[in-house]
């Protein structure tokens, strides 16, 4: 899944110099004392990421864990039959640790639970940390690391690369990808690099890529090999490290992805692919390794490499093993990477000697979430397969993780998704109608749109089709006719529709400029829905000139003076008039002629940062809200002619507006932001006079910058765009 986030780019500070923009005095009691209470809960939609690793407890029946690459680690409990997230009281400066790059448990103390923490090992990226709990994820302790770890990178569904030692609980290993191996002696409170490990930093991004335990034997996949060095330690003393003599090479064993042990039969399982993955395999292989002896065996179900019934290339990697604790010799694996064939699950009872394909007997079933049919008759057994479980107490429950979910079957022929609870969306747009069955219309990465007619079950139609996108960038509304909505995103048969009646059901444009399937940026409608103003943004960064259409899409033309690659907004109340921020001068621009044109009104205003934005407040025309990230909030009530910076907010990310309070003659306005120091989710009854927050440190989920909405319909109610957490919505209690 490919994640936003933060801008990577240094934000300007420092006041801003035109006549346009006046200040005002911050307001004593902007950080009210008296926080209401919120019931937060997942819009669901029922997974749409990537979920990288599982983990069964394997003395605790119905005991699991499940990292995701952008969402956190979640618990699962069997009878319930859900998971709880683990990780949601990460705030806003530890949006980087929502990417899990490892998990491990104790087998021996059955409450403790350890995460390795890291999305990115980019420079502009925090360090990683470790995690720890007494508790089963209740609550933890926090240990920064002085190395970067990489939930969200090539090689994220590898490993696992945190272990707790066999030999003594106390004492865990964690492979990085660039700094060698790190040892803690006391649970994971203070690190180390492990003395006498062969493998040196690496700057490939891979370095240590699993940690298995064979009885007393450590063994460590390092994933940085040429294909002819050794890419397999072990240690038996924990601290002086050898090659395992007779380790397969080769292109198909480049590269270790996974380990499991069966104890019975004294053999170590290895699946192997000529690149880490998720993307970009193309040849791979399984071994096994019997310790005693130290005689390998490739057990390799199918060899990549031949030709599907139509003739394409039939290429993949291997990525999960598991071991069935109960039944000696009995295995199953995964293939990744595999599109002509689509991917499957490969199963043994003897050892490897002969494989089963359980997608070939499969019994699908998706009606819990309808979109994992992605516009398609049926859905696809997987892909992105790399996590892999099998239940130690249960020989035929299984799961396994795709990119958009986990699959689970208790009779290794009929699976649904085993994934309540767990929500990863990446979050772009969020629409909350005045009118309509749905409260809510979403945009999202990977899955295009959605249409929400309950917040407590995935939308019956799934993705919006006609066409499918894979991830939206443009949704919007008709302020006086709700009806009327249309979108844009990345898809194969189209870039932008347009649905009358509400999001239920779509239509493509008739036509769409050539710009449209390379860089469909976002769009906007004017208040009747009259006219239509698309942007184009390539995902590189290159601007271009926006686009206007005046017959649902039908024609386009170039738009006069409109800054390029700016969001499009609407008035909601005056047809004739759009608004635009360039954010590269720091100007406002406006069209009072239905968009043919655009002029600079006010300048100086905050610049350098793509991800400011402008919102409308609803049923008024000129009244715009300028959020400026850490250079605070500013108010024009004449179209943009001048602005007024709102000293009382310090920062300012997203701001939307929702029925007003009893009494109050303005909408409610939420916003991501900041009064004082605590970036979090404010209300404002009064104009923004006062704020107060309306979530806790316990429901902060990282980084929530992209967009936020508030029911029109409802008081009190806010969606929260997670990067990573879903849909998350608040209620007053």
């Amino acid at each position: 899944m490919r994640a936003s986030g933060p801008s990577r780019r240094a934000v300007l500070a420092g006041t801003a110099a035109a006549a346009a923009i006046t200040a005002i005095p911050s307001f004593p009691g902007a950080a009210a004392a008296a926080t209401p209470f919120y019931r937060w809960r997942n819009v669901v939609i029922g997974g749409t990421g990537f979920v990288t690793g599982v983990l069964f407890h394997p003395s605790v029946r119905g005991l699991a864990y499940a990292r995701t690459d952008i969402g956190g680690a979640h618990r699962w409990d069997d009878r319930s039959a859900r998971w709880t997230p683990l990780n949601d009281d990460l705030g806003w400066d530890d949006w980087n640790l929502l990417g899990v790059e490892a998990m491990a448990v104790d087998p021996v103390h059955p409450d403790r639970v350890y995460l390795a923490l890291g999305t990115y090992t980019q420079s502009w990226a925090g360090n990683g940390a470790v995690l720890r709990s007494e508790n089963r994820g209740a609550t933890w302790a926090r240990t920064d690391l002085a190395v970067k770890l990489g939930g969200n990178e090539d090689g994220r569904g590898t490993g696992e690369r945190l272990l707790v030692d066999p030999r003594d609980s106390d004492t865990l290993w964690l492979g990085t990808r660039h700094d060698g191996l790190l040892k803690s002696t006391d649970r994971g409170v203070t690190w180390a690099a492990a003395s006498g490990f062969p493998g040196l930093p690496s700057g490939n991004g891979q370095g240590v890529i699993l940690l298995a335990a064979a009885g007393r034997v450590l063994y460590a996949g390092w994933g940085d090999s040429d294909g002819t060095s050794a890419n397999l330690y072990r240690t038996s003393d924990g601290t002086t490290w050898e090659a395992v003599p007779g380790q397969p090479s080769g292109t198909s064993a480049k590269v270790p992805i996974r380990a499991a042990y069966d104890c019975h039969t004294r053999e170590l399982y290895l699946t192997y692919a000529d690149a880490p993955g998720p993307n970009g395999q193309s040849d791979g292989s399984v071994h096994k390794l019997a310790v005693a002896s130290g005689a390998w065996t490739e057990v390799t179900p199918v060899k990549p490499g031949g030709t599907t019934s139509d003739g394409s290339s039939d290429t993949f990697g291997y990525g999960g093993v598991a071991v069935d604790a109960r039944r000696p010799g009995t295995v199953v694996v995964s293939t990744n990477n595999r599109w002509a064939a689509v991917d499957t699950l490969y199963r043994t009872t003897d050892g490897g000697r002969t494989w089963t394909s359980l997608k070939d007997s499969a019994v699908l079933d998706v009606s819990e979430t309808p979109y994992l049919t992605f516009g398609a008759d049926e859905p696809k057994f997987g892909w992105w397969i790399q996590a892999l479980a099998v239940d130690p107490y249960d020989s035929k429950h299984l799961v396994y993780g795709t990119g958009a979910t986990l699959y689970g079957t208790r009779d290794l022929k009929h699976w649904a998704p085993q994934i309540r609870g767990l929500e990863e969306t990446a979050v772009r747009l969020l629409i909350s109608p005045p009118t309509g069955q749905a409260h809510l219309l979403s945009g999202l990465g990977d899955v295009g749109v959605m249409y929400h007619e309950r917040l407590t079950t995935s939308p019956s139609r799934g993705m919006a089709s006609n066409p499918v996108f894979g991830s939206a960038t443009g949704l919007a509304q008709a302020a006086a006719r709700p009806s009327y909505v249309v979108r844009t995103g990345f898809g194969d048969h189209g870039n932008g529709a347009f649905s009358h009646d509400g999001g239920r059901s779509w239509a493509p444009f008739a036509a769409q400029p050539a710009l449209a399937k390379d860089a469909p940026g976002p769009i906007a409608t004017n208040s009747d829905g009259s006219v239509l103003l698309w942007s184009f943004v390539h995902w590189d960064g290159t601007k271009y000139p926006a686009q206007r259409s005046t017959d649902n899409g039908a024609t386009w033309s170039e738009v006069a003076g409109y800054p390029r690659g700016a969001t499009p907004l609407a008035d909601p109340a005056d047809p004739t008039r759009f608004y635009a921020y360039d954010t590269d001068t720091g100007t406002l621009f406006a069209s009072t002629d239905g968009g043919r044109t655009f002029s600079g009104r006010a300048s100086g205003l905050p610049s350098g940062d793509s991800q400011f934005q402008l919102a409308a407040a609803p049923g008024r025309s000129g009244d715009l809200w300028l959020s400026t990230k850490t250079n605070g909030l500013y108010r024009s009530t004449d179209g943009g002619a001048t602005f007024t910076k709102l000293t009382g907010c310090r920062a300012s990310h997203t701001l939307a507006f929702g029925k007003s309070a009893d009494g109050s003659d303005y909408p409610a306005i939420y916003m991501v932001g900041a009064t004082e120091t605590i970036t979090g989710v404010y209300r404002s009854d009064d104009g923004a006079k006062t704020w107060v927050r309306v979530n806790d440190d316990r429901h902060q989920w990282g980084w929530i910058g992209a967009t936020i909405a508030a029911d029109p319909r409802v008081y009190g109610r806010v969606y929260i765009a997670t990067n990573g957490r879903g849909i998350q919505y608040g209620e007053q209690a």
